[in-house]
């Protein structure tokens, strides 16, 4: 069977590497066996025993059957993959690379037997073994380059430990095997271990590497509460952890299961190589053929002459280099993305990446953190210092659930004790706090009780899309706290280098106005759509693909399911450990928006190799099957079946090779 034709099948429990692993294997042995056969084949040849000037050396007796004997080894041994795979691609009606491999070498032979039983002419022996030697050793280069793209998912799957400390309802542990774990189990995670499954911490804290799961460099804090994912390296300190997803539902099994669907899902660059291989193949039979029938009709060389040149024509124009052009480059993206914490669901999506036009950005917890952080304090009276003005009022507030009390609290080093606590109604809260009077209100307290404030600040803090909240020390106005769901660090970075690539950055949001100007303004965005519902974001992406662009919608992949299915490419990002987001068509393991623009990258650099491999492919077969041909003999240059096989196989080396430098620019 041609190894092309043998696709992946789950069911059998044989994974990619596994089946190249055992065809590398196969055509190496076949390679030296038929190697050693090739040697004495060689000596024989009269050719080359004259060429050497030991024809009475070498030549004995019945030399020429020897020569038969050992040959049809070979044809029959070494050439065996090339032969059962034109029989494969004939009962396929898609004659490709093994039918000229198979036709060539079973020309050559079948004439050099006829040579050797009926009629007299030159015998192709050792042009037919030195081809077969060449075509396999080529093969098993191929077969070493496609499992080196793949090693990057095979070091994803030995992640996982063999063995977890289960801890028992004794505090005891116990070892047991991985396969042995189940939601809801405790498991103790010693310093410098792997975390067995996916879990949430709830006791101890410690430093984790997920560097090889989420593409984050740096290890990541971990403490109570805090969720972990099997097959990262847990760092100095000891966890304990609740499992709450093993096996096929875990984040390192559903990261395989989607970087092996974007391996194998369907590529427009691929479709054009397979029609182009396809017809490069009918081309270069119907070339063969009609260099056979000029140099026999209208030359006055010889029928064996014509035959070589058939032969290599045939060798030579083997779209092997095409076959592997964009495939290999698909493996080592794919891989590529999923180190870097990008996971391809929809390979074609991926492929448009590269002409998008417009990003479209949700804010909250894609732009913006999607927490209130506080980030000012004002105060008024400078009877307090600031820091213990925030500490007042998060006393005051730790009790509270409300997301802006608990930026307040978040934002203090400590709290105190609070007596006689009471909320007003709509209002804010109050209490005491280390003997005094506390209460912390909206701006609508502060208009109910006729209290003055300075409106400059405010209407300053408000425009910016911040929420301001007062605090009022024993009757007395003494300051204020602003919160604000805050813009990501690397938000600017993101949009600069995709304005770089010329793409247009937009942002969507459900938020007032004044907070999207101001939020457009700072990242420097060309265009926002404000106070937009969730089930009207599908139309702007709408809006903006009829001003004739591309567009990305890269939001969070719950809220923004429709928008992220009317984008042209819909991005998921900040999926975290929840990878299997069914709305997006790329999904970011991470919050982190130069991931976005890291991808578009990807895509370009991804699409520019495609084509570079192509160029090559189907350049280097246009100018070899002319030159194959003869066309050139009238000035000496003349090149034999062997020399064709080594430029076929050099040519599909140099396309392996050129995949492999395939990287991501920092």
């Amino acid at each position: 069977m041609s190894h092309k034709d043998m696709k992946h099948d789950k069911s059998n429990g044989h994974d990619h590497h596994d089946h190249h692993a055992h065809m590398a294997q196969d055509f190496i042995k076949r390679f030296w066996i038929s190697l050693a056969l090739s040697l004495p084949i060689i000596a024989l040849s009269p050719m080359i025993q004259e060429f050497l000037g030991l024809r009475d050396v070498l030549s004995f007796s019945g030399d020429l059957y020897v020569s038969f004997v050992l040959s049809s080894i070979v044809f029959f041994y070494g050439g065996w993959p090339f032969l059962t795979g034109l029989i494969d691609e004939l009962k396929k009606k898609q004659p490709g690379m093994m039918t000229l491999i198979a036709i060539a070498i079973s020309v050559a032979y079948l004439y050099s037997t006829l040579v050797v039983f009926v009629v007299e002419g030159k015998i192709f022996f050792w042009e037919l073994v030195t081809l077969v030697d060449i075509m396999l050793i080529g093969h098993y280069i191929e077969m070493k380059s496609v499992m080196s793209a793949s090693k990057a998912l095979e070091e994803l799957a030995k992640l996982m430990p063999s063995e977890a400390h289960l801890v028992q309802d004794d505090g005891s542990t116990k070892d047991v095997a991985l396969k042995e774990l189940k939601s809801g189990d405790r498991v103790l995670i010693k310093p410098g271990e792997k975390i067995p499954a996916d879990g949430v911490v709830i006791k101890g804290n410690s430093s984790v590497n997920e560097s090889l799961m989420t593409g984050e460099s740096k290890p990541v804090s971990k403490s109570k509460d805090d969720e972990v994912i099997g097959g990262s390296l847990n760092g100095e300190g000891s966890l304990t952890i609740e499992i709450n997803r093993t096996g096929k539902d875990s984040f390192l099994s559903q990261v395989i299961d989607l970087v092996k669907q974007a391996q194998d899902s369907k590529s427009k660059t691929q479709d054009l190589a397979n029609r182009a291989a396809f017809w490069l193949t009918i081309i270069a039979l119907g070339a063969g053929f009609l260099t056979f029938f000029v140099w026999t009709a209208f030359t006055t060389e010889d029928f064996v002459f014509a035959l070589e040149r058939t032969v290599t024509v045939m060798v030579i124009a083997c779209p092997h280099a095409l076959g592997l052009a964009v495939p290999l480059v698909v493996a080592v993206s794919t891989n590529l993305a999923a180190q870097n914490g990008f996971l391809i669901r929809n390979r074609t999506a991926f492929e448009e990446a590269r002409k998008l036009g417009a990003v479209i950005f949700d804010k909250t917890g894609t732009l913006t953190k999607g927490v209130f952080e506080v980030t000012d304090i004002v105060n008024y009276t400078n009877d307090y210092e600031d820091e213990r003005l925030l500490q007042l009022a998060a006393s005051l507030e730790q009790n509270s659930e409300h997301p802006i009390a608990q930026g307040i609290v978040k934002a203090s080093d400590e709290s105190l004790e609070i007596e006689d606590f009471n909320s007003i109604t709509g209002k804010g809260i109050e209490g005491k706090v280390d003997g005094l009077s506390i209460k912390v209100v909206s701006p609508g307290y502060l208009e109910e009780q006729d209290i003055e404030q300075p409106d400059d600040q405010y209407q300053s803090l408000s425009s910016q899309g911040k929420t301001v909240v007062f605090i009022i020390i024993e009757n007395n106005l003494v300051g204020a706290i602003a919160l604000g769901d805050t813009i990501r660090e690397d938000s600017k970075t993101a949009i600069k280098q995709l304005h770089e690539m010329g793409i247009q950055c937009i942002m969507l949001t459900g938020d007032n106005k004044q907070t999207a100007a101001y939020v457009a303004k700072e990242l420097g965005l060309d265009d926002y759509f404000a106070e937009v519902l969730p089930n009207e974001k599908a139309d702007k992406i709408k809006e903006v693909q009829s001003r004739g662009l591309k567009v990305a919608m890269t939001g969070d992949g719950v809220n923004d399911a429709p928008a992220l299915a009317q984008a042209d490419v819909g991005i998921a990002i900040g999926a975290g450990s929840d990878v299997a987001v069914e709305t997006g068509d790329i999904i970011l393991t991470k919050s982190n928006p130069k991931d976005v623009a890291a991808l578009v990258a990807l895509a370009k650099l991804t699409y520019k190799k495609m084509v570079q491999n192509l160029w090559w492919a189907t350049g280097y077969n246009a100018l070899a099957i002319p030159l194959a041909a003869g066309v050139l003999y009238a000035y000496g240059i003349i090149l034999n079946p062997a020399l064709g096989a080594g430029l076929m196989s050099l040519s599909t080396v140099i396309v392996a090779f050129n995949a492999r430098l395939l990287k991501l620019q920092d």
